[in-house]
């Protein structure tokens, strides 16, 4: 999903805690890494489910196109490549046979056009598993699946819990640029100009914090976060949106240009694995995921939708 960004990367680290990436030096080093990532890679063969996998392992190396959006894929504040995609990309490629995992930083809506550009291997940003991005390229089972959450001022004053609640309040929604959360207001009833759309999710908070909206939607992982350590404001208890008046659950999975299917599958044998054994577990939680944001939810089943 085009995810929220902004919060420090210091603030909460993996075991000593993260949040988001950090605003100023964060932007320096995405700015850095994403000219230094500009070069092509090699397109697949396109025949028999792609070449890719065993070029990669030749190269030693695989890029991954992320979007600088924690806790998603980001550069932190030292420089470092992190987040809970391209920690798992480490772990997965390690065990593929590619040693080293290399950012290409780009805006989320370049995510794709960047692949099929074949500017990097791999989309490792959290993106969400939806129809229309099924149409373009094929994506790895979900490693995580996420509810909504609001921020809201402390206290929850005109308790706002879920969508339907806010519109019978006549609430002010504030929520980011290209979220899903947009949809989801929209589903509920909301004119979707009615909404404050901010850039990132410190400007969600402060709209909050200062009585300008009454409530940040955003993704349930991201409303911990952003609220988390704030005098003036919290999040809800996370919720499932209803969608064409069913619930829905959004996944998040690292895309594959349409021709790798081998790498696809090679990479979901991995997934399946780390799934089974709690590992995927551990190297998410360190981001703000709960177990309830673990999922055993397919591609195929959220394709379908």
């Amino acid at each position: 999903m085009a995810a929220p960004r902004g919060i420090d990367a210091h603030t909460i680290r993996p075991e000593r805690r993260h949040t988001r990436r950090s605003v100023l030096a964060g932007l320096a080093a995405f700015g850095a890494l994403g000219a230094a990532g500009c070069t092509r890679v090699a397109s697949a063969s396109g025949t028999d489910g792609g070449d890719l996998l065993q070029r990669l392992r030749a190269q030693g190396v695989v890029r991954l196109g992320i979007a600088g959006e924690i806790p998603f894929g980001y550069i932190d504040r030292d420089g470092r490549l992190t987040g809970e995609a391209p920690e798992l990309a480490r772990v997965i490629f390690k065990r593929l046979g590619v040693d080293r995992v290399q950012p290409v930083p780009t805006e989320f809506g370049s995510l794709i056009p960047g692949l099929h550009a074949q500017q990097f291997d791999v989309v490792a940003a959290g993106m969400y598993v939806t129809p229309d991005r099924c149409e373009q390229v094929i994506f790895a089972d979900p490693d995580y699946q996420m509810p909504d959450a609001f921020v809201v001022r402390k206290g929850n004053p005109l308790g706002l819990r879920t969508y339907a609640d806010a519109l019978r309040r006549h609430a002010k929604i504030a929520t980011g640029t290209g979220y899903a959360q947009i949809q989801h207001a929209v589903e509920a009833g909301f004119e979707e100009g009615d909404l404050v759309i901010v850039p990132d999710q410190v400007a969600g908070l402060n709209a909050v914090e200062s009585g300008r909206v009454d409530l940040f939607a955003a993704t349930a992982v991201t409303a911990r976060l952003v609220a988390r350590g704030s005098a003036k404001a919290e999040s809800t208890r996370p919720f499932v949106a209803l969608v064409d008046g069913k619930p829905k659950a959004d996944g998040g999975a690292f895309a594959f240009r349409p021709a790798e299917t081998r790498l696809r599958d090679a990479f979901n044998a991995e997934l399946h694995k780390l799934r089974a054994s709690g590992e995927l577990y551990r190297i998410m939680r360190p981001f703000g995921f709960t177990k309830a944001e673990m999922t055993t939810l397919t591609a195929k089943e959220l394709c379908r939708r």
